[in-house]
């Protein structure tokens, strides 16, 4: 899909502070939705963002800390 092609050479093409206010972004938005949300769909938001909060973070870090130990070699 040409769209993950451009997201593929633009997330090459910056640095880690622009992917970094990206990220800035992306979690002003999903606080700006969980705020939104009614109270009684709360719970299971912050539930299911917990879940795959703890699903990308510790395969991420796992990797960067791999990549770290590599780099220092």
């Amino acid at each position: 899909m040409k769209l993950f092609r451009v997201a593929d050479d633009y997330c090459r093409a910056s640095s880690w502070k622009t992917l970094a206010l990206v990220k800035f972004c992306l979690f002003s938005v999903g606080l700006i939705c969980g705020i939104l949300l009614p109270r009684r769909w709360q719970r299971p938001a912050i539930g299911a963002a917990g879940a795959v909060f703890a699903a990308t973070y510790i395969p991420l870090m796992a990797s960067f800390f791999r990549f770290w130990a590599r780099d220092k070699d």
